[in-house]
């Protein structure tokens, strides 16, 4: 019969002159059924409220839009008059003829294109303003004039410069993004701390090194912030310059369903330039909040 061992026999195993052996100790693991509870819970706490919201919407839409007279469609008829391009986005019978996916797709690439120029040259410039008083007094004025210019009023200029839709589209986002970027990036250049600037004297940082490991760092904040709202006005501005120039893409996609008078159609497209702006959104924001850490503007 196994006898427990007394303090006596682990003093007598334990050799003289050295520590008794530390045992450690794991932190005891909450079981999967808890974890996965906490997570449901979270996840309704998110998801349930702005479902709850919209499936109250829908029926006051559908309530109100189903009577005589009414201008607008219900959601259920919608749904029946847009079922073929929700079900098959992906067709494509020549031309202009084609499923959602390929217009979102075109109005994307012009985003893409038009908004990176649009960060490189804002952050570049919002850079030289924020650190240079001279370049401040000379160029902010002009900026804060330029910015109220509305987008669809850049169209006809580039039209007449580029002569051709595809560029004059890309122009326009750009010239409409650029303007949040700038700003935000001098007013985070403005505000870094004079003591990461004294530091940098101290060590005798270069212009290069003080720019990539003290000003941009600082900054990231307010560059993220200008970012956030320059791809939504980059969005914006994409839908309504589309409506005038033509071609593939979701704003002319809208103004080809009003000239049909496919109102349901309208209403579906709006669904998915909602749902893309918003994801767009999320993605910077997200991308954002990895680089400063969470600190910018969520």
């Amino acid at each position: 019969m196994n006898m427990p061992a007394t303090k006596m026999d682990i003093e007598t195993a334990t050799p003289a002159g050295t520590a008794a052996p530390v045992v450690a100790m794991t932190p005891k693991r909450p079981p999967r059924s808890e974890t996965y509870a906490r997570m449901a819970r979270e996840t309704a706490v998110r998801v349930i409220p702005p479902l709850v919201v919209i499936a109250l919407l829908l029926l006051v839409w559908e309530l109100v839009c189903r009577r005589a007279g009414s201008a607008l469609p219900p959601p259920s008829k919608v749904f029946k008059d847009t079922k073929e391009l929700i079900f098959d986005p992906f067709f494509d019978h020549g031309g202009i003829d084609k499923g959602l996916f390929w217009h979102l797709s075109a109005s994307l690439q012009r985003v893409a294109l038009g908004y990176s120029l649009s960060a490189i040259a804002g952050i570049a410039l919002g850079v030289l303003v924020g650190q240079s008083v001279w370049a401040m007094r000379g160029l902010d004025p002009l900026f804060q004039v330029l910015r109220t210019i509305p987008p669809l009023a850049w169209l006809p200029l580039s039209l007449a410069a580029f002569r051709d839709g595809q560029p004059s589209a890309i122009f326009v986002i750009f010239i409409t993004s650029i303007w949040p970027i700038i700003i935000n990036t001098a007013v985070g250049i403005r505000n870094i701390p004079q003591d990461y600037r004294n530091v940098a004297a101290v060590v005798q940082l270069n212009p290069l090194e003080f720019f990539a490991k003290i000003m941009i760092p600082a900054a990231a904040p307010y560059i993220f912030t200008g970012l956030r709202i320059g791809i939504g006005l980059s969005w914006l501005a994409i839908v309504a310059a589309e409506m005038l120039i033509g071609g593939v893409g979701i704003g002319f996609f809208i103004w080809d369903a009003w000239n049909s008078s496919h109102i349901s159609e309208i209403i579906l497209a709006l669904f998915y330039v909602g749902i893309i702006g918003f994801v767009l959104d999320r993605l910077i924001a997200g991308a954002g909040k990895i680089v400063t850490r969470g600190t910018a503007l969520n």
